[in-house]
């Protein structure tokens, strides 16, 4: 369960005592539990002794983000962030119950994915880095989608998985070959506003079947790095898919460069599980 330092140093942060805890899911990455308050409120606290406390700090500045888009995505409110005394961060949210999606809410979800897709602005990056799971993710603004993808994306995650020995030298080389003809496969996208994490475990539907996300990483990039990323591990309908194209199409042949997007999420679980997914880098680079 919690440890005592940490429930302490939140309790001291919210201004009120934590009456009872329940440990739920927080994924693969932190640990996480549900506490009711003495103030009364119902919140959802999660923490991780192995990563950078600053990691939370981020994710709040990324759920600030999405809540600002204005969109029918639900997004939890930021209660706190913090650390304890031994340097343990945590992040404590508004709790949402999670529900059932009800008729309409796959394709509310998709409209309201395509509607955050919309909120633009002039540079691919944002103006601060932040995190990808527990692993640092690289923002420096280019002007270029292709230059951001290399040098903000891929390499980063190459250079960890080489120096780890999860990936060989010469499957590190097949991305030298694929890098070149990279401006000619993505098309011209303005940079969006992307959750940057967007899989079937960060999202749910509400109690009124409203969809939910929350653990983003995100970032201004090209709208499709969002898309495909949904395809990578499943848990989106297609009616879902169905209404984000109705409401923005997206260009011809994306099916052909779904793997290439999905390039970064793998080599990060590359770097942070190992196993499989590095044969699945080396599989879809040997390609190029």
């Amino acid at each position: 369960m919690i440890p005592e330092e940490v429930k302490q140093a939140v309790q001291q942060s919210l201004n009120a005592d934590i009456r009872s805890i329940r440990q739920v899911s927080g994924g693969s990455i932190n640990q996480a539990a549900q506490a009711k308050l003495s103030d009364g409120k119902t919140c959802f606290l999660k923490w991780n002794n192995r990563a950078d406390p600053e990691m939370f700090v981020k994710e709040e500045k990324g759920l600030q983000l999405l809540q600002n888009a204005d969109t029918e995505l639900r997004v939890p409110s930021v209660l706190t962030t913090g650390q304890s005394s031994s340097g343990t961060g945590f992040l404590v949210q508004q709790f949402i119950h999670e529900g059932q999606p009800q008729r309409g809410s796959a394709e509310r979800f998709g409209q309201a994915l395509a509607k955050l897709h919309q909120h633009r602005t002039s540079t691919f990056g944002l103006d601060h880095d932040n995190y990808i799971g527990k692993l640092p993710q690289y923002n420096d603004p280019h002007d270029n989608w292709t230059d951001f993808f290399i040098e903000q994306r891929m390499q980063p995650q190459l250079r960890m998985a080489m120096d780890s020995g999860k990936l060989s030298s010469p499957t590190v080389n097949h991305f030298e070959s694929m890098y070149k003809q990279l401006a000619d496969i993505f098309p011209d996208e303005p940079p969006a506003l992307l959750h940057g994490d967007l899989w079937g475990g960060n999202y749910f539907f509400d109690e009124s079947g409203q969809a939910a996300i929350y653990d983003p990483a995100v970032y201004y990039g090209h709208r499709e790095m969002e898309l495909a990323f949904t395809y990578l591990f499943g848990g989106f309908s297609q009616e879902f898919y169905r209404a984000y194209k109705e409401a923005w199409p997206l260009q011809p042949n994306f099916s052909q460069r779904k793997d290439i997007y999905n390039l970064y999420p793998l080599l990060v679980h590359t770097n942070l599980f190992g196993g499989s997914y590095g044969r699945q880098v080396q599989s879809i680079v040997e390609r190029f």
